[in-house]
Formats: structure tokens, C-alpha cells, sequence
């Protein structure tokens, strides 16, 4: 892990995020990793450790209301689990580009029964 200019853990590599198994990779999509943040609960959000002191789920009690953790302000852009399924991925593959042959006509075979 890195750390950025506020100190906090940066957990990518070259683009993704490799202690998630199914983590996506985001190069070539033009998305790039965002590092963590601190929301206005004074919660780490992004940093895969998943604890913080000020968190509600840290100091839970009968009192807690599940609604405060609830809106962006507790979802990270880039590092998130949600990244992780089938449908979110599909989202980074639509803006990836396609990797073709050099010198391919778009959408003509020239190849077609040469050999």
C-alpha cells in the first residue's frame, strides 16, 4: 500500500485493486483510482480496512439509527465492493477500448480465404 498526500493507505496497484479477488482493473477506461476519504462523520472512506474509530458501525448501539450510514458519503468512486459484480464491470468493459490487430479494416475481413 501507498500512502498519498494526507498520509492515508492507498491500496492500488498499477490501476486495481489486488486484495480484492475479484477486483476490477481500471486501465484503459479512463477511470482511475481515487485515493480515500474522511467524511463529515470523521470516517475513513476507501482506505480497505473497513474500521475507523468515528464509525457508527464501531459504536453501535440501541440508539444508532442504520439511516446514518446510508448516501455517497459512505460509498468510495473506485474502491468499493460493488466494483466487484458482474454489472459493474460490464460498465469499465462498455469504455474500454477493443484491443485489435494492427493494420484491421473495422469491419471488413481482408484475411477472408487467403491461405
Amino acid at each position: 500500500m501507498t500512502k498519498d498526500a494526507d498520509g492515508l493507505k492507498r491500496p492500488e496497484i498499477d490501476g486495481t485493486l489486488p486484495h480484492q479477488i475479484n477486483a476490477p482493473d481500471f486501465k484503459g477506461t479512463g477511470r482511475n483510482m481515487e485515493p480515500p476519504f474522511v467524511n463529515r462523520h470523521g470516517v475513513i472512506i476507501g482506505d480497505s480496512s473497513y474500521t475507523s474509530p468515528n464509525s457508527p458501525l464501531e459504536n453501535w448501539s440501541e440508539e444508532t439509527d442504520p439511516e446514518i450510514m446510508a448516501g455517497n458519503e459512505w460509498v468510495h468512486p473506485t474502491n468499493d465492493i460493488g466494483w466487484n459484480t458482474a454489472e459493474n464491470r460490464e460498465l469499465l468493459e462498455i469504455r474500454r477500448k477493443p484491443k485489435a490487430a494492427p493494420f484491421m479494416h473495422p469491419n471488413i475481413d481482408t484475411g477472408k480465404e487467403t491461405d
